[in-house]
């Protein structure tokens, strides 16, 4: 029943978009700034939330693992076409990809750190902290070297510095893990924002003005670091060790496996991955740091994460169907559709929030993740 349940929910919104869909909905497959533009591709929009519609019922039927994740897409499908429908401007494909793999970069580079973090059996909740103070640092140190490079290395010390005082809190002092996180993250955004009112507004010119990264080049990082960190979590000694401190650390520290040192690197090696997502959002946008600029994006990493069951391949698939929604929202405004732009915004979080519901359902974290071990 809970396979069918969300399904069913895509159809019945679906049998409701195609009661309002007229017209045929016009999709660009050129991008704007393409020399030699292709002739945009139309289809009757009521083909397209109709057959969504269909799909969804037949997954809904079936009722099975997959099911929830059809309705969604078939939701997701469903809803563009009611969009794009009648539309003034075609519906922007190439802008839509492109904008998926930005928004889902620092999730993905988030999300596997975190992934590190808690097959060593720390959680790790403070993801979104880990982004703020990394973006804040590698802003500062680039606008005042005028250096790209050396503003992704402060933005790493400082991943790994935030994920140092974690697991000072959580192997050192043995803080219950979810209080800890939840600390860390409070604590990052309180500096930032004062940090922010109180030196960053008094010289921006000098401190926060630095030059900007093209966002392909940690977009090409996050593709790298998801077969690196499947082989050294899967292929390596390391990662053999790494697993079994996060499903039974005593076993493993039997078989002289440091338990508190592993959980240590993971930590370390999971803040600089989280580091570089948090440069995401200063030297691969604006090249400026404002207040809440992460937007909640360390929560959405860590729905990633639980969504892809801790494994790096399924995380980065997860990351990046966020990602598209994300990119969704945005698209969706420039059609002129009469949902309150307010409420667009609100789609990621919304969609977040269902996914981890209605698709997850009961996952298996790793058996040790959240219990300290003793020093």
């Amino acid at each position: 029943m809970r396979h069918r349940g969300l399904a069913l929910v895509c159809t019945v919104l679906l049998a409701g978009l195609a009661l309002f869909t007229r017209g045929d909905a016009a999709f660009a497959l050129s991008s704007q700034l393409a020399g030699e533009r292709l002739p945009p591709v139309r289809l009757p929009g009521i083909v397209l939330v109709g057959g969504g519609a269909l799909i969804s019922l037949v997954a809904t039927i079936a009722g099975r693992r997959w099911s929830p994740l059809v309705g969604l897409a078939s939701l997701v499908v469903g809803f563009i076409g009611w969009a794009a429908a009648d539309a003034a401007v075609p519906f922007q494909i190439p802008t839509q990809f492109a904008g998926s793999l930005a928004y889902a970069t620092p999730l993905v580079l988030g999300a596997l750190g975190g992934l590190l973090c808690e097959r060593s059996g720390v959680v790790n909740i403070a993801i979104e902290g880990q982004f703020l103070l990394a973006g804040f640092a590698s802003v500062v140190v680039a606008s005042l070297t005028d250096n790209l490079v050396l503003g992704l290395l402060a933005g790493m010390a400082a991943g790994m510095t935030t994920s140092a005082l974690l697991g000072w809190l959580t192997i050192r002092l043995a803080v219950e893990q979810v209080m800890a996180g939840i600390a860390m993250n409070l604590l990052a955004a309180g500096l930032t924002g004062f940090w922010l009112a109180q030196i960053l507004v008094a010289d921006p010119l000098r401190l926060n003005a630095s030059p900007v990264l093209s966002r392909w080049v940690l977009a090409g990082i996050a593709a790298a670091a998801v077969p690196l960190v499947w082989l050294l979590v899967f292929r390596t000694k390391w990662g053999l060790r790494l697993r079994a401190v996060g499903e039974h650390p005593a076993a493993a520290a039997s078989a002289g496996v440091g338990v508190q040192r592993v959980r240590w690197q993971a930590l370390l090696a999971g803040g600089l991955l989280a580091g570089l997502g948090g440069c995401f959002f200063t030297l691969a946008t604006v090249g400026q740091f404002t207040r809440g600029i992460t937007a909640g994006y360390g929560f959405i990493a860590l729905a990633a994460l639980i969504m892809g069951r801790w494994r790096p391949l399924p995380t980065a698939a997860a990351a990046l169907a966020f990602g598209f929604v994300m990119q969704l929202a945005g698209q969706v405004q420039s059609l002129g559709t009469p949902i309150n732009s307010q409420l667009l915004l609100l789609l990621p979080y919304l969609v977040t929030l269902v996914a981890v519901a209605g698709i997850v359902g009961k996952v298996r974290a790793p058996a040790a993740s959240g219990q300290n071990y003793p020093n």
